[in-house]
């Protein structure tokens, strides 16, 4: 049986690689969009939110009917309408006002990425297999690797052509979803849960233990995106790093030490206790942001940028699995409610440091400050707005230590004589 479904997964990891493209390859050219379009950082930062913030109505709107129209529609749909989107990124700015044709581009691929988020994991979760925590940290482990492949591949083909060429790059990572699409024609997909075998969303939504799981992945989303998002521009304007080392060391060494944190967990995951891993995951994000923002040595600050890659791994698949084993009946629901809660941190986390970055250059007090201190406005509100950022880790820790206590009295769903995260 899990043979049959051996092309199904592969072709969910390149799901999860058109995922991380579409994600991904604007915030390597925003510094491009500053120069060629006159775009500010809040305006930068209305584009990330415009982008997750449709991913997450898109989100909604799956839960309630993805399964009434079935996987294999709406997965194709979502591939198409990536590819239409990156089209429209390469286009449509040189055929309408810049930003309004970045902003259509923009919707046209977050609609598609919505869709791929909300399905891809309740099929990958359904498809026959013991180890579910293990396959979805996999299975998140592609979005880390592919993000790695449009940081390498994007900084390659822009050092080889010119910034000026950049509107040819997205038409060819346009090939990818639409290669993929067609694969999603003919791959078998796993049956949605029947409808009397599904928990109640008014169930789900009345346990403490998923408040909390939501609330953690809003603030996992807004953790991941806020430095997936930023370390491009944050390494180059605020530490004064090249174009193309800055992508390097930032976004691209970022999303390595994600993938790999998630590639070890789904080789040996059933080894690892998974709230433990969560608490310890929580507290590094905690460190790498704090040392990604104060740290006046631009290679600390790298590191701490990267670190941070290493420190959110397990956050979002962890939780994802964490409610998988608490409520085995869950669905496609379950995985939606959870998606739009971290879509809605990818949203709210990269733009409130985007409006927090731009507030501290207006700020006389601040650029006092920034002077004392020997930093341009620039450099100073970009480090303010990394540092607003260390808030979402805080809570995470919380919110593991809470749902240790929680999970010892609350009754759950799950499998008799199992702790979920054990």
């Amino acid at each position: 049986m899990a043979h049959t479904f051996k092309r199904t997964i592969h072709a969910c990891y390149r799901g999860y690689i058109v995922q991380a493209a579409i994600n991904n390859l604007a915030p390597l050219l925003f510094v491009i969009f500053q120069q060629q379009f006159g775009i500010s950082f809040s305006m930068i930062g209305n584009l990330i939110f415009l982008n997750f913030g449709t991913q997450l109505v898109v989100d909604a709107i799956a839960v309630r009917f993805a399964d009434k129209i079935g996987y294999r529609k709406c997965m194709v749909a979502a591939h198409i309408l990536c590819t239409v989107g990156l089209v429209a990124l390469g286009v449509l700015p040189g055929v309408m006002t810049p930003y309004a044709g970045l902003s259509v581009a923009v919707i046209l691929y977050a609609v598609g990425g919505g869709l791929i988020e909300v399905l891809i994991s309740p099929i990958v979760d359904a498809v026959p297999g013991d180890d579910k925590a293990s396959a979805m940290s996999m299975l998140h482990s592609f979005y880390c690797w592919g993000q790695v492949l449009v940081v390498l591949l994007s900084t390659m083909f822009l050092r080889a052509f010119g910034n000026g060429a950049w509107t040819i790059l997205p038409l060819l990572w346009a090939v990818l979803p639409l290669m993929n699409g067609i694969s999603f024609l003919k791959v078998p997909l796993p049956a949605p849960e029947e409808e009397h075998e599904k928990i109640p969303v008014r169930k789900l939504l009345a346990s403490k233990i998923f408040m909390i799981a939501m609330i953690m992945m809003l603030c996992a989303g807004a953790a991941e995106l806020s430095m997936a998002q930023w370390s491009s521009l944050f390494a180059e304007k605020a530490l004064g790093i090249s174009k193309m080392m800055g992508d390097l060391m930032g976004p691209c060494l970022f999303a390595v030490f994600m993938g790999l944190g998630r590639t070890v967990y789904g080789l040996w995951g059933k080894r690892i206790n998974l709230t433990g891993a969560l608490l310890v995951c929580s507290v590094l994000c905690v460190f790498s942001y704090l040392l990604a923002s104060l740290a006046n040595i631009p290679v600390l600050a790298l590191a701490g940028c990267s670190l941070c890659g290493l420190a959110v791994s397990l956050l979002w698949p962890g939780m994802l699995s964490y409610s998988s084993e608490c409520y085995p009946g869950g669905g496609t629901a379950m995985f939606g409610i959870l998606a739009i809660c971290g879509d809605m941190g990818c949203s709210i986390g990269p733009w409130i440091m985007g409006v927090v970055s731009e507030g501290a250059q207006s700020s006389p007090a601040l650029i006092a400050q920034a002077a004392a201190d020997g930093f341009t406005p620039e450099q100073f509100g970009l480090k303010v707005g990394l540092l607003t950022a260390v808030v979402f880790p805080v809570v995470i820790v919380g919110g593991v230590l809470g749902m240790k206590r929680l999970k010892k009295i609350e009754k759950l769903p799950g499998k008799a004589g199992t702790e979920p995260g054990q």
